[in-house]
């Protein structure tokens, strides 16, 4: 049997003819769709059809790598979680988790979703575990007892996340309003000024500051107070340590 032709011959270039080459189907490619498919469909608009008829294929070939959309959604979490760079081993803990926090909301920044995506899935694959290992394996290293430091794990991931779904929610009213965030804001911040101050006269006072939208600030400050949180209730357990130690001494 003759061997199929995969390449391009002279003759049909000659012809202006091309035969386009076969790029096998797999996983990655899946995943790679859609993620270019966020930006403009969303995740609710994200159907198996749809991805197929983007891929150029028949909804089975689809189904072969993919059962259903929750495990789409896993696969989609598991790339987002691997482009998360991990931080210097050689920074102090907190310098650590700083890094690694700025580092994740700055990967979910990059595509439409990417929070809802994280918290409508179950940590359970390699690259997500690695995280959640990195974070206890730190906490740990700097020395909180062991029924925290899944709880503190839990706290700077939800800030982050909770953080970028908030960034973008304002985001899309902007981009459906066909207005800026700058406008946005303002107008915002008249209708908090507006508001009877014999009712709300913190929330008129305050209205410019809490419509801005000096997100990276705001970011870094909630995350230096976490932290600083988390500094300070470690060095109340070891205070508290070094008491217990004393009196047993005694």
């Amino acid at each position: 049997m003759a061997r199929r032709r995969i390449h391009q011959s002279t003759d049909d270039t000659y012809k202006g003819q091309s035969e386009p080459l076969h790029t096998p189907l797999d996983r990655q490619r899946i995943v790679s769709a859609v993620l270019d498919m966020l930006q403009a469909e969303g995740i609710e608009g994200i159907r198996m059809r749809k991805i197929a008829d983007a891929l150029g294929v028949k909804a089975a070939a689809l189904y072969y790598h993919v059962k259903d959309k929750e495990q789409l959604l896993h696969l989609l979490a598991e790339q987002i979680s691997s482009e998360v760079a991990f931080p210097d081993a050689q920074l102090s803990w907190q310098e650590q988790l700083r890094q690694w926090a700025l580092n994740f909301r700055r990967t979910l920044q990059q595509y439409r979703d990417a929070g809802h995506i994280m918290e409508a899935t179950i940590a359970a694959s390699p690259r997500r575990l690695a995280h959640i290992e990195f974070l206890f394996r730190l906490l740990s290293e700097a020395g909180f007892q062991d029924p925290n430091i899944p709880w503190l794990a839990s706290m700077v991931k939800s800030y982050v996340l909770g953080f970028v779904q908030e960034e973008t929610r304002l985001t899309d009213r902007a981009n459906r309003g066909e207005i800026n965030l700058e406008e946005l804001g303002k107008h915002y911040s008249e209708q908090f000024q507006s508001l009877p101050s014999e009712l709300y006269p913190h929330m008129a006072r305050l209205a410019v500051y809490t419509t801005s939208i000096e997100w990276d600030r705001e970011f870094e400050f909630g995350l230096s107070v976490l932290l600083e949180g988390f500094e300070a209730k470690l060095l109340q357990a070891s205070g508290s340590h070094r008491g217990r130690a004393a009196m047993i001494q005694k």
